[in-house]
């Protein structure tokens, strides 16, 4: 017999109502409008139920427990309790079930393609039932919890269990089901929600979206298909417009059963601050800008001519003074033609960037759309703390975060808008940003994080795990969430995790006309779905739909434990891009977390040092990004490229060009104009800094593969010595397009993330005055970069779009002469629109001029590049200072300079293929 349940308080998380009785009435008005976000229906006994979940689902009907093994006169049993009432005690009986499970001690191997995707699990005692399903999936929506009792039922041990096993066997149907969320029409709207351990669901519908504090108009209850866990219903009429929400009544571990009031996962659009969800079909006529449907957008040959430029919808105009003030920080600049910010973006795609990718624009948790605060900055001096103390103040309300939070992965982040409280407006605004950069000629793309969500359990900011708890992120062995990403740690294992990935990227590419995408921390997410996100979106635009990413390995996925990752070395063959760490930092200088005395001692290949030992190490990595970091490379002296070492790894990963992004700055770590503020030397004066930034630059625009470039980069930007800016607010994340305010000595650099390096700090910044830039020189370095990327425009040969072409038309003459002279040779013929029959570059990183001895390429009729002889080329050095013997086949490159020679023409013969 059941005990009797006392109703208990005071113990629940903050943020729930009270604690309800105990048989919980349906879902009414009132729970649509109470404050709070949730309510208690029935709570679990406290300190009754062990707080860890050590066992496994593995399908519908195997278990595993690693670490638990069978014994004689011992058994195992799942009880389970629909009202949260279990109380598990050892050396008791358990108390407060409506029943148990007996499970038999599998003795046979359990299936390969279990094994396999649950290999990470330990070993332990493997479990199974023949129960059917009806009875395992009402198991699935109640409390249950795996006993090992004595044959007097006593309790040896117990644990909760990690059921995304059983829920991707059981409900595997749910991966075809039609679309989720929302989906007006004439006929009514459909709305559908998967949550297969849900005890039921309701529609809350809301009058309109204008109304963020409106009442329900009505509650609508769902019904579950018993076959993939979804529930649905169809209400009548058109809603488009109408703010909606989800009850959803579900067991939650720790706290019990409990009514969740919940946006909608699959939201397209949402009032202010994303407290309730809008319906709308995305395709009606007054969500599109005028022209939307017939504006072409521009396209490209091969993945390698992408030229990707890194930027902030907030910084691109937030303080450019030529936008209108309520455009400002906002999807809207990017229409105004005459802004600044606009004016260098056509000078960019005149020099040869493609595309723009946009940090995080979906909807954002750490924002406030309505009422953010801009801090008052103090007049401080340049090493001061005062700045970093004012913006650190209301960090947590101001206008500025990158966006690495994910709220909701399916609409526009509220806080870019004219309008946050205007659903629609957030849409058609950001499609019209869309619709200017295409017009400009260039590509968008997106940078999205599907590899965590800013919140989990019963937070108010989590979306999933109020939904279908312990589903969508990833656990440890304990049954705790993961957080190596920063955050809660996605599961995009999981089938519908996977899902709800695959159907976001579509909706973005089908409904904003996205181009590319940027994938956060990539190597946290499985080869395989990102294979089949490829097929989708390439399927929804019709033309391939580049996709690059953080292919770095670390965390509880590392090195394959969970699934072959998207990651650097598991990539090969598949076309997906990832960013590549070897030039990166071979030319920096150390890693991206360095500190201490490491931020002065590291120095890279660009800043002048004299170890001979580390110039060559630097100088080979410099041309294993040269030629695309491909694996199967080879060097002259015979060597493949991933028979070459970085820190323990082959510095070659990438099967085909199209599989490598090369950068020296992104929006992480410090800019390149900041680390080379620790490590040039000491009594380095502006020339050396702008030619020290030109000098990184030239190892991305020579590179073969994709070439990336962070927002500022080719404008000396500085964030005052900041290494993790995401949240450091407007005044260290500026840009000034003018060039005319530089961010160098704007304070001491927030102290979460820079306090224990502010000793090394003071010094530099308080020399702002020496080391600051003038506009001259921001725009000497504009000007020097953009010819850069006129010389890889220029010609395909910078741009080959196989490994084939790169072993057979690249080689690197005097490889081993000089490390501070590193240059590469590109055969162009054969090539249809070479330009040029030849051409040499060449990076001299050396105080003096160096000669380049290859007598291989005496003969012919070199001459500088067309870049280098207009008479507006930005760096007159080539012109002036560079050599060239044709006849012996000798180049003198002047210092410090990048530069490339050129053989006019296009001869017939082809190339040798020998290396």
């Amino acid at each position: 017999m059941r005990p009797l349940r006392a109703v208990l308080g005071g113990a629940l998380a903050v943020g729930l109502l009270a604690c309800g009785g105990a048989l919980a009435a349906p879902a009414g008005a009132a729970d649509c409008d109470a404050p709070g976000f949730a309510r208690t229906l029935h709570p679990v006994q406290p300190d009754a139920t062990p707080a860890h979940a050590r066992a496994h689902w593995l399908d519908r009907r195997l278990l595993r427990w690693p670490g638990t093994a069978a014994a004689p006169d011992t058994r195992f049993r799942l009880y389970h309790a629909a009202d949260a009432t279990l109380a598990v005690r050892p050396g008791a009986t358990v108390q407060g079930h409506d029943g148990a499970l007996d499970l038999d001690v599998r003795t046979a191997p359990v299936p390969a393609a279990l094994a396999e995707r649950f290999g990470f699990v330990g070993d332990g005692v493997t479990l199974e039932t023949a129960t059917d399903d009806a009875t395992l999936s009402a198991l699935h929506r109640g409390q249950s919890l795996l006993v090992h009792e004595d044959a007097r039922g006593q309790v040896l041990d117990a644990t909760g269990l990690q059921h995304a096993g059983a829920l991707d066997d059981r409900y595997r149907d749910a991966a075809a089901l039609p679309d989720f969320g929302a989906h007006p029409g004439p006929g009514g709207t459909a709305f559908r929600l998967w949550a297969p351990t849900a005890q039921s669901v309701a529609l809350c519908l809301y009058e309109n979206a204008d109304d963020a504090d409106a009442p329900a108009a009505s509650v609508h209850p769902l019904a579950r298909d018993a076959a993939t866990g979804s529930w649905s219903t169809v209400a009548p009429g058109d809603l488009s417009g109408r703010a909606y929400l989800w009850l959803v009544d579900v067991f939650v571990p720790g706290t019990g059963i409990v009514r969740n009031r919940v946006t909608d996962p699959y939201s397209v659009a949402l009032t202010a601050d994303s407290r309730r969800s809008v319906a709308f079909d995305l395709d009606a006529p007054a969500l599109k800008p005028d022209g939307w449907d017939a504006h072409a957008a521009p396209t490209i040959r091969a993945a390698t001519d992408q030229v990707v430029y890194e930027l902030h919808v907030r910084d691109f105009s937030r303080d450019d003074a030529s936008v209108p003030a309520a455009q400002r920080g906002r999807y809207a600049a990017f229409a105004q033609a005459d802004s600044h910010g606009v004016r260098h973006l056509r000078r960019l795609r005149a020099a040869g960037v493609t595309d723009v990718h946009l940090l995080p624009v979906f909807d954002l948790a750490t924002v406030p759309e309505v009422g953010c605060i801009a801090p008052g900055i103090p007049d401080a001096a340049p090493d001061s703390d005062a700045q970093q103390a004012a913006v650190m103040a209301v960090a947590a309300r101001d206008c500025f975060n990158w966006g690495y939070d994910p709220l909701h992965f399916n609409a526009p982040e509220g806080s870019f808008a004219s309008d946050a409280a205007d659903p629609a407006a957030r849409i058609v605004e950001f499609r019209r940003m869309v619709q200017a950069l295409h017009a400009l000629g260039l590509r968008v793309g997106m940078d999205v994080v599907y590899n965590h969500t800013s919140a989990w359990g019963q937070d108010p900011h989590s979306v999933l795990d109020r939904i279908v708890p312990g589903y969508y992120h990833r656990y440890d062995a304990d049954g705790r969430v993961g957080h190596s990403t920063c955050c809660a740690n996605t599961a995009t294992e999981h089938a519908m995790m996977a899902r709800l990935m695959i159907d976001s990227a579509e909706l973005w590419v089908r409904h904003y006309r996205i181009d590319s995408f940027r994938f956060d921390l990539m190597g946290h997410q499985p080869r395989a779905a990102m294979l089949a996100l490829q097929a989708r979106v390439d399927a929804a635009a019709g033309r391939p739909v580049q996709l690059l990413g953080e292919g770095w390995n670390f965390g509880e996925v590392a090195d394959g434990a969970r699934f072959v990752q998207a990651s650097q070395l598991s990539l090969g063959g598949t076309g997906i891009g990832s960013f590549s760490d070897r030039t990166r930092d071979a030319v920096r200088g150390g890693g991206p977390s360095d500190s201490g005395d490491a931020l002065h001692a590291n120095r890279g290949w660009i800043h002048g040092h004299a170890d001979a030992a580390l110039l060559q190490r630097q100088a080979e990595l410099v041309r294993v990004g040269l030629a695309g970091t491909l694996r199967d490379y080879r060097l002259p002296d015979g060597r493949a490229l991933s028979r070459i070492d970085y820190s323990g790894q082959p510095a070659g990963f990438a099967t085909q060009p199209t599989e490598v992004v090369n950068y020296v700055e992104n929006h992480d770590n410090q800019t390149l104009f900041d680390i080379n503020a620790f490590r040039l030397p000491a009594d380095a004066d502006v020339d050396a800094r702008v030619r020290a930034q030109v000098l990184a630059i030239a190892t991305t625009a020579f590179s073969q593969g994709i070439a990336y470039l962070h927002a500022g980069v080719e404008l000396l930007r500085s964030k005052s010595l900041d290494r993790n800016s995401f949240d450091s607010g407007d005044w260290f994340n500026r840009i000034d397009w003018t060039g005319t305010v530089h961010g160098f000595g704007t304070g001491l650099p927030p102290a979460p993330d820079n306090g224990a390096n502010w000793p090394l700090m003071r010094p530099l910044l308080a020399d702002a005055m020496r080391i600051r830039p003038g506009r001259d020189d921001v725009l000497r370095t504009r000007d020097m970069s953009l010819d850069l990327l006129r010389i890889r425009a220029s010609t395909p040969l910078f741009r080959l779009p196989d490994a084939a072409q790169v072993q057979a038309r690249l080689r690197f003459p005097g490889a081993d002469a000089d490390p501070e002279l590193v240059a590469g040779h590109l055969d162009g013929r054969g090539l249809a629109d070479a330009g040029f029959s030849e051409v040499l570059y060449a990076i001299n990183v050396a105080n003096e001029a160096r000669t380049l001895d290859a007598p291989e390429l005496a003969g012919r009729a070199w001459t500088l590049h067309p870049v280098h002889r207009a008479p507006q080329a930005a760096d007159p050095r080539p012109r002036d200072a560079a050599r060239i013997d044709a006849a012996r086949g000798r180049f003198t490159v002047p210092p410090r300079t990048a530069m490339a020679f050129v053989v006019a023409g296009d001869a017939a013969e082809s190339p040798t293929t020998e290396p």
